[in-house]
């Protein structure tokens, strides 16, 4: 293929794919960019033509309204800046959102990106069942100052709804100090509307968890942060004209992301390294759900690889595939050791909503190309059962703690080091450790390592750990919990919660005959010593 994708005509998404030096992947490429041409795949996506992917309409039909919510989106400008604006009026000064999952990466993204503008509410997410992060609101806030937004697609998610019960209770049940984002008809909507909540938002349906970014459930926070929504939104848009089903298979940006990242897999090449800006470091996370979420299925998936920072050449297997968002210093390196790189043209952070559009796009095409359907998520709802079951019976008492060399000595070429740490995400030194044992091993083993914090990432890459290749080495850590925090209306408190949700997915990785087991946390930061 060419050394770059034709430049655009919209300034603002001009050159989305800078430059693309793929080396010995050049000819499988050009095979899968000549196949999804010849399918018309991008039009038929944006027609939203189920048979793309398979023929039974089945979780793929009612899945493509993230295609056009952005000028749905541009609609609702106003009444997201009235509700901003108002609850400064109002006296409020902070946000906490309550979700998971799609419901809290992207906003996560932005609060990180942008930080809050002068005026505007500072945003804490709260996406994590740790009881010492749940106190932590209480203890860092005033909560009468607080507007807490409980953000949930299903309206019964577990942590969400758990979350609620304990702001609801602890701050006297103010139905204006909360906010509902959620489907239409959702037990979530009912609630909120009973309880007098200062707004709830239903958006549409037809979006799944992690193509949310650019709805209600992305720009309802983006609003409270006094982030440019407008200029977010028309970010995306030019990238949807760059894109769209009228634009030329052979210099669509996201039908060749596409065919790159299809074709890597294909060879081999399934571990997607991520490199970006620090100012939009966060998006990896985004990305880490979408493009696991949405492969890791039937045995098949590319694994998300954010957050590593870039090595030495001879740090990295021949399972690599690069996409930086701009130029990096050590791209040519790998270039010229063989690494298929991709340089994606990236100016501001506005840029992120024509980077989700691009992205979602990709990611779907690639999954035509896999033969998985890229909006259903199998493999979730095991860990969600195994954890019910340990709430129901008990948590287990013959969890064994391993030695971490038990784990890591399986590790081989063409594997992936998987880090689960049901821990505070809310303590930086803590983090900061993990992260750096996560570079010891990577360094030492060779291989592709990834860092999820739990439960967040049994919403993320947890399907892909479940449900797509058995490459995976998953090593969990559980972190004490000296106090507990109560769940109003549950027998348990939010580190019973947590710690059945850890044994619950541990569970499920082993009944896959999955390599994986519980280790120290000591142990796992002793890495570094």
């Amino acid at each position: 293929m060419a050394a770059a994708a034709p430049p655009l005509s919209h300034a603002p998404v001009r050159e989305m794919i800078a430059r693309a030096r793929v080396g010995a992947l050049e000819a499988s490429v050009d095979a899968v960019v000549g196949d999804l041409v010849a399918r018309r795949a991008p039009a038929r996506l944006w027609s939203r033509d189920h048979t793309l992917w398979q023929d039974d309409p089945t979780d793929v039909a009612d899945r493509l309204g993230w295609l056009t919510v952005v000028t749905e989106m541009q609609g609702q400008i106003p009444r997201l800046e009235a509700l901003a604006a108002e609850a400064v009026a109002d006296g409020l000064r902070h946000a906490v959102l309550l979700g998971m999952g799609g419901s809290s990466l992207f906003p996560e993204v932005l609060w990180r990106t942008f930080g809050a503008a002068p005026g505007s509410l500072d945003l804490r997410v709260l996406d994590s069942t740790d009881p010492a992060a749940v106190a932590r609101v209480a203890h860092d806030f005033d909560l009468a100052s607080c507007l807490f937004v409980a953000a949930s697609k299903s309206g019964t998610t577990i942590e969400t709804s758990s979350q609620l019960a304990h702001f609801w209770e602890l701050t006297g049940g103010d139905g204006r100090r909360f906010v509902a984002i959620t489907d239409p008809g959702t037990e979530l909507a009912e609630l909120g509307r009973d309880r007098g909540f200062r707004a709830v938002f239903e958006s549409r349906p037809d979006i799944g968890g992690r193509y949310s970014a650019l709805s209600y459930f992305g720009l309802v926070p983006a609003a409270l942060l006094g982030v440019d929504v407008a200029g977010l939104l028309a970010e995306a848009r030019a990238a949807a004209a760059a894109t769209g089903p009228e634009v030329d298979g052979a210099t669509n940006p996201a039908l060749h992301l596409a065919a790159i990242i299809a074709a890597g897999t294909r060879q081999g090449r399934d571990k997607l390294t991520l490199e970006l800006p620090r100012e939009i470091g966060t998006f990896g996370l985004w990305l880490e759900q979408l493009v696991a979420e949405s492969t890791g299925k039937a045995g098949t998936g590319i694994v998300p690889v954010a957050g590593e920072v870039l090595g030495r050449v001879g740090e990295y297997g021949d399972d690599r595939l690069f996409v930086s968002t701009g130029y990096r210093p050590g791209l040519d390196d790998l270039v010229e050791a063989g690494h298929p790189v991709v340089e994606l043209g990236y100016r501001r952070p506005l840029e992120l909503g024509g980077l989700v559009l691009l992205w979602e796009q990709a990611v779907a095409l690639a999954g035509a190309v896999l033969g998985i359907n890229p909006f259903d998520q199998p493999d979730v709802a095991a860990a969600k059962e195994a954890t019910d079951r340990v709430l129901a019976a008990g948590l287990p008492a013959d969890i064994e703690v391993v030695p971490l060399g038990e784990l890591v000595d399986q590790v081989g070429p063409g594997d992936y080091l998987a880090i689960q740490a049901y821990v505070d995400p809310g303590d930086p030194a803590l983090i900061a450790g993990l992260q750096a044992a996560r570079m010891k091993l990577r360094h030492r083993l060779r291989v592709a390592t990834t860092l999820g914090i739990g439960p967040r990432f049994l919403h993320s890459t947890g399907q892909l750990h479940k449900g797509g290749p058995p490459t995976g080495v998953f090593v969990q850590v559980v972190g004490d919990d000296p106090v507990d925090v109560a769940i109003p209306g549950k027998p348990f408190g939010f580190s019973t919660l947590k710690r059945a949700q850890a044994a619950g997915d541990l569970l499920a990785l082993r009944s896959r005959g999955l390599r994986a087991g519980r280790v120290g946390l000591e142990e796992l930061l002793a890495v570094t010593a």
